[in-house]
């Protein structure tokens, strides 16, 4: 059985009197294990998607299945506990509570998931942030709270992770270390990804490629 399953998707912005149309009938299936890259250019409606299939934005027309779950009519709380204990996301920008270290952070999420995982240092030593773990989201670089947005996700253990340009903020070395490292533990235990990327190379690592720019 897919873990997401998507049927017709429509969805629509208005544009002061015209309308833009991001989906017109969008169909997706991913199993477990299975990854999936969202690629096209700005405003193909990459982020869009990844917004929808986590709850924080509103589709028109279609249906979607997650879990073996249909979405229709779930409300704020409904997709709040999803994104607590099922559904990993990694934004473009790192989504950390300013005033916790950064082991705190994951250690907190890890919680909220109810999950025991692995200690936070080794998190973050698996992706390259050993040492850093009692310093505050401030006290370090973009591309460093990045990777740890991403060990917060592996401490939750999720059953589906979205990730919306996981390593647009970081240097090339870096970003294949992250990436490893994603696609490592994905493996480990299943799990579907579906990530947005303009990163060629990172998106020929999926199992499947969607490219958004011609419209569905």
């Amino acid at each position: 059985m897919a873990v997401v399953a998507i049927e017709g998707l429509q969805k629509t912005y208005r544009s002061g009197p015209d309308s833009v149309t991001v989906f017109g009938g969008l169909d997706l299936q991913l199993g477990a294990g299975k990854s999936l890259a969202l690629v096209g250019p700005s405003g193909s409606g990459k982020s869009t998607l990844l917004n929808i299939l986590c709850g924080l934005e509103s589709f028109d027309r279609g249906e979607i299945v997650l879990f073996g779950d249909r979405v229709t009519g779930f409300g704020p709380d409904a997709w709040a506990g999803l994104r607590r204990q099922r559904i990993g996301v990694v934004f473009q920008e790192a989504n950390l509570m300013p005033a916790m270290t950064l082991a705190e952070n994951i250690r907190l999420r890890a919680e909220l998931a109810g999950t025991n995982s692995a200690d936070p240092q080794d998190w973050l030593a698996r992706l390259g942030l050993e040492g850093l773990g009692q310093r505050y989201p401030d006290q370090v670089s973009g591309g460093q709270r990045q990777r740890a947005a991403l060990a917060m996700v592996f401490a939750m253990a999720p059953g589906l992770i979205l990730m919306d340009e996981p390593t647009g903020s970081l240097d090339r070395h870096t970003a294949t270390l992250v990436a490893d490292e994603l696609f490592r533990w994905q493996a480990e235990r299943q799990c579907p990804l579906i990530l947005a990327t303009h990163d060629l190379a990172l998106a020929e690592r999926c199992d499947h490629q969607l490219d958004l720019g011609g419209g569905q």
